[in-house]
Parts: C-alpha cells; structure tokens; sequence
C-alpha cells in the first residue's frame, strides 16, 4: 500500500511540475501523467544509482554540480520514452527535474 501512495505522490508532483514549468508539458491527458510517473520513477530507482556510482568522479570534480546535469538528462530522455511528453530544451529539463524532485521529495515526507 505504501508503494501505492508514494506512485500517487509522484503523480501529482509530476502535474504540479508540468503546470509550473514553462516548456514542460503534456498533450495527452491522465495517460501522459501517470506513464511519466512510472518512467520516472523507475529512471530514479534503476537507472540513476546505477549513473550516479558511473559519474561518481565527475561529481566529485564538479563539488556535486553534474548530478543535477544528470538529472536533467534523465528527465529530457523521458520525452524519448514517454509519448505525448515534450520538454522545450536544456534549462527547462534542469529546471523541470529540479522542481519535480523537490515536489517529489516533499510529498513523499508529508505521506
């Protein structure tokens, strides 16, 4: 049940991030939503840790920086993935990942 709760968090901080993120948006309704909510929440649980152990240096180098670039690449390559989701360029996946995960973050402690 808990796995249930954390999806709808994930959910609707994925609606709050396209409705505030300008170049951040979706065409194709609830099914959009809730697929950029599953792919984006198996991009952070397999693909990330395993990306954040294989730039561990460049991390390191950048004081922590680069992680938020790889963020940001994680989130425009769901618009390769996910059909009717579309992110403008560079800085609105930076700031579309940056706002999804602090939404995230935050629902998922309130729950």
């Amino acid at each position: 049940m808990h796995t249930v709760f954390r999806y709808a968090g994930t959910v609707a901080a994925v609606m709050l991030t396209v409705s505030i993120v300008p170049g951040v948006m979706t065409t194709g309704g609830w099914e959009t939503t809730l697929l950029v909510a599953l792919v984006w929440s198996v991009i952070s649980m397999v693909v990330k840790p395993v990306l954040h152990v294989l730039t561990f240096p460049i991390t390191v180098i950048t004081f922590g920086l680069f992680s938020f670039v790889l963020n940001a690449l994680l989130f425009w390559a769901m618009t390769l993935i996910v059909p009717n989701f579309f992110v403008a360029g560079f800085g609105a996946a930076l700031l579309g990942a940056l706002v999804l995960s602090i939404l995230s973050w935050f629902i998922h402690k309130a729950l």
